[in-house]
């Protein structure tokens, strides 16, 4: 090309969670059955949606205006809803216009981090969900920049660690968290938040809070909604549907401002967060239109709770098969649908293996671990040996080594497969 057109930032763009799909459709041409362990999409794992939520949509799909443009932040009456869905136990109040509708949360990502100054950075967690994390670190054209979470303390941020990097770099402008955790599955307390907040008040900081699996917790616990805990900081909540019915085909996720008005540079980056939006004319219209039937009818709750409890169930098993498993790390999932397993110190080595029945697997495995990191090698040898695709830590920005596995399988058999399948296999490769 006459000039490198290439942005500073394209390095950033990394998503193992997909990456790893290529990898595994190789396999699957040997003739190995891949269990896709790799991505949360529950549909795809055999959830279904309730009738009546398929009757309410098909209701919708026969109005015309379900096929129409909707206003650039939204349709009225969905964001009026969820102000007043928001307002019935949030401390802090917002009306519609606090609202904005985008094609999925990876679309508010984008535009959220796209439209800060290139200077100015948004620490985050590490490990990282990759959509947040990438996207940061392109518009800087720079790595990501992130404070710890603790496998030794159920995966809750280090505080300290988040404090000293806040203090110490002036280019941090704001803090991200993702509560209940993607890839963890931890659900921070509320004094966590708090401390978050009092941090970004401190240093005159915004708040972004993905709070996409909010209402998906279990084992007794609860999340803590940003705007319980914001007070007069300026910040937003990130929500969406793609997760909580599940239809995560829709692409439809919103965010909530919370203080806009309290800080005239934070109120004019919002603008421009909407500015953005009016360039692309609208969100997708059909599932918005339908949120307030379904998010408003008296079945609603009982079909989280159904979904809770089978997601409760399955983090106790996957906990019981791999808790005693020496040589990794792992913590009770207790919200989202994801587990991490975490490999101690020293017990990786770049030696180990596991046995592959499969000739072609068997070669290409081989080929694929030069030069890995070697959670990566463990994720190529279970996926060559058992078919299961998991995500390597690593994957998630970040320095520890492990995997990410989802609770999704509505199998019950199978899903206590998987995971003995990974308690048998990890301890194969550890002694190999």
């Amino acid at each position: 090309m006459r000039n490198n057109i290439v942005s500073l930032g394209a390095d950033e763009l990394k998503y193992e969670i997909r990456e790893i799909v290529a990898v595994a459709k190789e396999f699957q041409q040997f003739g190995i059955d891949i269990t896709w362990e790799n991505i949360g999409d529950p549909v795809q794992k055999g959830e279904k949606l309730p009738d009546w939520i398929k009757e309410l949509i098909t209701g919708a799909m026969k109005e015309d205006l379900s096929y129409a443009y909707s206003p650039t932040k939204g349709l009225d009456a969905t964001r009026e809803f969820l102000a007043q869905r928001a307002n019935k136990n949030g401390v802090v109040k917002i009306t519609k216009e606090d609202i904005i509708f985008f094609n999925g949360l990876g679309d508010a990502i984008s535009k959220i981090y796209g439209q800060l100054r290139k200077e100015y950075r948004v620490i985050g967690p590490s490990p990282a969900y990759s959509t947040h994390s990438s996207a940061e670190a392109s518009h800087a054209g720079a790595e990501y920049i992130s404070y710890n979470l603790d496998p030794h303390n159920h995966w809750y941020p280090d505080l300290n660690d988040l404090r000293m990097k806040v203090k110490y770099n002036p280019a941090i402008s704001g803090i991200l968290v993702i509560n209940p955790d993607n890839p963890t599955g931890a659900v921070y307390p509320k004094d966590v938040l708090q401390e978050i907040v009092a941090i970004a008040r401190e240093y005159d900081l915004f708040v972004v809070c993905d709070e996409i699996y909010i209402n998906l917790t279990y084992n007794g616990k609860k999340s803590t909604p940003l705007a319980d805990v914001i007070n007069g900081v300026c910040g937003m909540s990130m929500k969406g549907i793609s997760k909580e019915l599940p239809w995560p085909g829709a692409r439809c996720g919103w965010i909530e401002v919370y203080n806009s008005a309290k800080d005239p540079v934070f109120s004019k980056y919002i603008k421009s967060i909407v500015d953005d939006k009016m360039l692309e004319v609208c969100s997708t219209t059909l599932p918005q239109k339908v949120i307030p039937a379904i998010m408003g009818d008296s079945r609603y709750p009982g079909h989280i709770a159904q979904r809770n409890t089978a997601y409760e169930k399955r983090s106790r098993l996957a906990y019981d098969l791999l808790k005693d498993v020496k040589g990794i790390l792992v913590n009770q999932t207790n919200g989202a649908f994801y587990l991490t397993v975490m490999f101690e110190n020293g017990s990786l080595r770049p030696d180990q293996k596991l046995p592959v029945p499969n000739g072609q697997a068997k070669i290409r495995v081989e080929q694929l671990v030069k030069d890995v990191a070697l959670d990566k090698r463990f994720v190529y040898y279970l996926l060559a040996a058992t078919g299961i695709c998991v995500v390597p830590l690593t994957g998630f920005n970040c320095s520890l080594q492990g995997f990410r596995v989802t609770l999704l399988e509505s199998d019950d058999q199978k899903f206590e497969w998987v995971f003995t399948t990974l308690r048998d296999k990890i301890s194969e490769y550890l002694r190999s």
